[in-house]
């Protein structure tokens, strides 16, 4: 069984890419792929670039073309939850597509076609997946991470939201989360990826997962945090997270 880790950008997955046994790199579809073994386990590391239309098509491709068995997606995030702090993760339950709206003919954040305006991950390979963030709280985080009150970062675990914007103000975020959370759809971070990979997965049968680190908390000060955040430490709590799961998958 070939486990795919996709991300959106290199920096989420450098780490991976540098222990990555038997490397061999394949372009395929304008995007790049290292095919290999990682931890004694047949991966490939997939890069999609941002958006849910090139995460799509990343995803069809490890599925039709790499022949892919599980998606495990890792990244960054903005928090929007209440209590969702820079520096800690979010691993998703499901995801809602915030910009999708047919309105009238079908209920608001709903993909004709899905049963449901949520689109489920893979609860067993969502629960390895906690498990080895956990771990990696529990030493990697810390040492990377504290918050200003010295708490150590968290683990979360419910609903993301995606859609083809990078939030940056206080305002469009209290926008975005409000009208859900009113529907009864507590959304607890928002990402720009996670629902067009789920969305691909449930068409194809393949389990997928996924984990955000918070990196800003989609506000007015996103772009500023973003860049430094996601270099010097969601990079390495990816790296941590990603080589755990393989071994709990591997048991």
């Amino acid at each position: 069984m070939t486990t795919a880790i996709l991300s959106a950008l290199p920096e989420e997955q450098s780490g991976l890419v540098e222990s990555l046994g038997q490397a061999r790199h394949v372009r395929h579809a304008g995007r790049s792929f290292w095919v290999g073994m990682l931890h004694g386990m047949p991966v490939v590391l997939a890069l999609s670039g941002m958006g849910k239309v090139a995460a799509a098509t990343t995803a069809t491709v490890l599925v039709e073309q790499f022949s892919t068995t599980r998606i495990v997606f890792t990244g960054v995030a903005g928090g929007v939850g209440d209590g969702v702090r820079v520096g800690d993760v979010v691993v998703a339950q499901d995801y809602v597509q915030h910009d999708m709206d047919v309105t009238p003919l079908f209920e608001r954040w709903l993909v004709p076609g899905y049963p449901g305006v949520r689109l489920p991950c893979d609860a067993a390979l969502s629960a390895l997946l906690a498990q080895a963030v956990q771990h990696c709280l529990g030493s990697e985080g810390q040492r990377l991470y504290r918050h200003a009150d010295g708490h150590a970062p968290r683990l979360h675990q419910g609903l993301i939201a995606s859609g083809d914007q990078f939030i940056t103000s206080a305002k469009v975020s209290q926008a975005l989360r409000a009208p859900l959370l009113a529907a009864g759809h507590d959304v607890l971070a928002v990402e720009m990826e996670g629902a067009a990979v789920a969305q691909v997965c449930l068409d194809y049968g393949v389990p997928f997962a996924a984990v955000r680190t918070i990196s800003d908390r989609a506000d007015d000060a996103a772009h500023v945090d973003f860049p430094a955040f996601i270099q010097n430490v969601a990079s390495r709590y990816a790296d941590h997270m990603v080589r755990h799961l393989l071994d709990l998958l591997s048991k």
